[in-house]
């Protein structure tokens, strides 16, 4: 009995704290199912990593492409870079995605690397945004490894440090029709 009257408590504590926010106006997200409501749905379409090869103190530049799919206008997104795993750098972009679709965005996020061990890091670029129908290609992930090394020391086989590495969705075409994003980060593309 005291388990039941503890549940009814509880359950109707959710339903004062989660009533007001509903009332006050959650977005009904569609699932893209042509059940109305809004659609949401941004695309990580590819990430370029450089210096692919550097030394530990040496600012990595990460820019990326991402799709907008959207019939909705939402103000703001959550931009991370992560680094085996590890969130090394992130960005709040707010430049009101959505409302038309099918529009290409052109993001820069740079992870400075003083004070990091070296080593070889997995990199990882992701978008969110809450509601999104697809968060499954929301990021994308680097197959090279990001090469750090202690500052002075020679890259291994002479290799020179530097370099690039690229990955791209392959469902992205860049020469496509979609038109290009009216907001720009500095030093874009």
């Amino acid at each position: 009995m005291r388990r039941i009257v503890t549940l009814a408590i509880l359950a109707a504590c959710a339903l004062l704290l989660w009533g007001d926010q509903a009332r006050a106006g959650f977005i009904r997200v569609s699932d893209g199912d042509g059940g109305g409501g809004p659609y949401i749905n941004l695309i990580m379409r590819e990430i370029r990593v450089s210096p692919i090869r550097a030394h530990v103190g040496d600012v990595i530049r990460v820019e990326m492409v991402i799709e907008d799919q959207s019939d909705v206008t939402y103000a703001r997104g959550d931009l991370d870079l992560t680094a085996n795993g590890k969130i090394v750098a992130s960005k709040r972009v707010d430049h009101g995605f959505g409302g038309q679709g099918e529009r290409i965005y052109h993001e820069t996020i740079q992870w400075d690397t003083r004070g990091v061990k070296p080593g070889e890091y997995k990199i990882r670029a992701e978008f969110y945004v809450w509601g999104d129908a697809s968060p499954f290609d929301n990021f994308l992930d680097v197959k090279e490894p990001l090469v750090l090394l202690p500052q002075g020391t020679a890259f291994p086989s002479g290799e020179p440090g530097g370099g690039a590495a690229m990955v791209r969705d392959p469902r992205y075409k860049p020469a496509g029709s979609t038109q290009e994003g009216s907001q720009r980060s500095s030093g874009g593309y």
